[in-house]
């Protein structure tokens, strides 16, 4: 009985180190150094955050793009370029603790949306854009619906965006392990609280929807994981103002502009047109 006791006591307590040790690994920070194409970029630092901007020529009409978890401002080059091609003037940035941003812990969007609110107020303040649409992909959009980005934009566009924090562990998870994994979310999203000092309510973005009155456009994966389309299309109903709605036929979790950019290009012009 002692050694089964015994057997049982080890093997539980390697179950929680070893928990533990994967949510330092998913909150751990994605800082490195970022290297922009060409010259046409300029670099953009306000307050912490660290940004590029990419001008059409034109800040009447511009552009906030914010990237995904594990990302940094240059997985948005290609959408800038093409915004450029509408005339409208780009922003991307870091946030906290990715790219070139500081931060000792990813905090799944709260934190990080003091860089959304950062890059908003540039835009409007010292380039004296008109407009500004937010683009945000995952995790960027939402940080940009955790602070106060999404309540002042002129527009918004939402990419793979988890409702809850809870959706977005439990997913991933049962991705790797199964519908059965789905159980050990709790062990995971708990933990945030004690590392960051994060209450679980506050990481979500599908609560903040209901103070958003500018046009949303809503884009998820069809073959999407970890942001399932049903999920997408909770986010969808949330909105209550002017909004559309794309599923993207046999996409996953991936970028969706680079996956059908043919399809991407006309459903962002088309949203743009109507409503911004």
């Amino acid at each position: 009985m002692k050694k089964y006791l015994l057997l049982l006591f080890t093997t539980l307590l390697a179950s929680i180190l070893i928990v533990w040790m994967t949510g330092a690994f998913l909150s751990r920070p994605a800082n490195h150094q970022v290297e922009m194409p060409g010259s046409e970029f300029i670099p953009v630092q306000y307050g912490r955050t660290q940004g590029s901007l990419l001008s059409s020529g034109d800040h009447r009409q511009c552009a906030l793009l914010l990237h995904g978890l594990n990302a940094d401002r240059s997985s948005m080059v290609e959408r800038a370029q093409f915004l450029r091609q509408l005339g409208i003037t780009s922003l991307a940035v870091d946030l906290q603790a990715h790219g070139e941003t500081p931060g000792h812990i990813i905090t799944f969007g709260y934190l990080e949306s003091e860089d959304a609110d950062n890059g908003l107020h540039y835009l409007k303040t010292v380039q004296g854009c008109q407009k500004v649409v937010v683009i945000g992909t995952s995790l960027g959009g939402a940080s940009a619906l955790l602070g106060q980005t999404a309540k002042q934009a002129d527009a918004l566009v939402l990419e793979s965006v988890f409702p809850r924090i809870e959706d977005a562990v439990a997913d991933r998870i049962e991705a790797r392990l199964g519908r059965p994994g789905r159980l050990l979310a709790p062990l995971l999203y708990w933990q945030i609280p004690l590392r960051t000092g994060i209450a679980i309510e506050k990481i979500r973005p599908i609560d903040a929807l209901a103070q958003v009155t500018a046009p949303v456009l809503v884009i998820g994966g069809a073959q999407d994981t970890s942001t399932k389309p049903d999920e997408t299309r909770a986010l969808y109903q949330a909105v209550r103002g002017p909004k559309q709605l794309w599923i993207v036929d046999g996409a996953g979790h991936i970028d969706l502009y680079r996956y059908d950019r043919p399809g991407y290009e006309h459903q962002l012009t088309t949203f743009l047109r109507q409503h911004f």
